[in-house]
């Protein structure tokens, strides 16, 4: 076994992770995670990390920030993602992009929607009033968690976005989305992460989308099988450490970010 490939099957498990080998190509897997390819850049991806920061500002200040200051720390953060991105990669035709826009265009559109849906939180908060969860003593808060507990034998981390306060004592895993939602997976496993490593109560889950600005439909946690969620986990994980990477091609290639560097994929 390789160096790098040693490090890799030695990784603490996430559910991008799983995602990545499971639901879409184990071979993608290997050349972003042991090979180390460079993924082709995408504003999409720039907007979400953008928008996860402004919102994160917006709620450490206690929700005094105004939108306008709220869109700026997007428009920093975003900016700055972009600008490096650009110098990593200044052929912008070898970017990805949606609905078949130049690169040009795709950068400034989300630049400027960004921008909208950062304030149009500001508006919903202070609107619905979501109460983030705080532990009693004060010294951590439900926003950009980062917890790591052993689920099914398997040392599994995940990033929180948010947790807010239930009126029945429990605590709801929020996760945050520009685009479209991901699977039950994400939330079915923080929300065990969250009931392993901090010893809460967790019931309920939901995403709060961007796009429309506002929640989707709860997602019921309560019967949520942590053995079958470990079972995912655990599959990953043996197939790492064994070295199975088999590719996998079909439609979904063609939005691949390291399909450049794939021997198997036929533009």
């Amino acid at each position: 076994m390789s160096e790098q490939l040693a490090r890799v099957a030695n990784m603490t498990r996430s559910v991008s992770q799983v995602l990545e080998y499971d639901e879409k190509c184990p071979h993608s897997y290997y050349l972003r995670r042991v090979e180390r390819v460079k993924p082709r850049p995408a504003a999409w991806s720039h907007q979400g990390t953008a928008f996860h920061s402004a919102i994160e500002a917006y709620e450490r200040s206690g929700r005094q920030l105004p939108a306008g200051a709220v869109a700026e720390v997007y428009s920093d953060e975003y900016s700055s993602l972009t600008i490096a991105a650009m110098r990593e990669e200044p052929r912008l035709d070898r970017w990805m992009t949606a609905n078949r826009k130049t690169a040009i265009a795709d950068i400034e559109d989300r630049h400027m929607l960004g921008r909208e849906q950062a304030a149009a939180y500001v508006a919903w908060a202070q609107e619905k009033g979501p109460e983030i969860w705080k532990a009693p003593d004060g010294k951590i808060m439900g926003i950009e968690l980062h917890l790591t507990a052993d689920i099914g034998g398997v040392k599994v981390q995940g990033y929180i976005d948010q947790l807010t306060a239930e009126p029945d004592g429990s605590v709801r895993v929020r996760d945050l989305k520009t685009g479209t939602m991901k699977s039950k997976f994400q939330l079915q496993t923080y929300g065990i992460l969250v009931r392993n490593a901090l010893g809460l109560i967790v019931k309920r889950a939901d995403w709060y989308l961007g796009k429309t600005g506002g929640l989707s439909r709860p997602v019921d946690l309560t019967r949520v099988p942590e053995k079958e969620i470990g079972r995912r986990f655990a599959e990953m994980d043996q197939g790492v450490k064994a070295g199975r990477f088999p590719a996998k091609p079909g439609f979904h290639c063609r939005f691949c970010d390291v399909s450049h560097a794939c021997s198997f994929f036929s533009p």
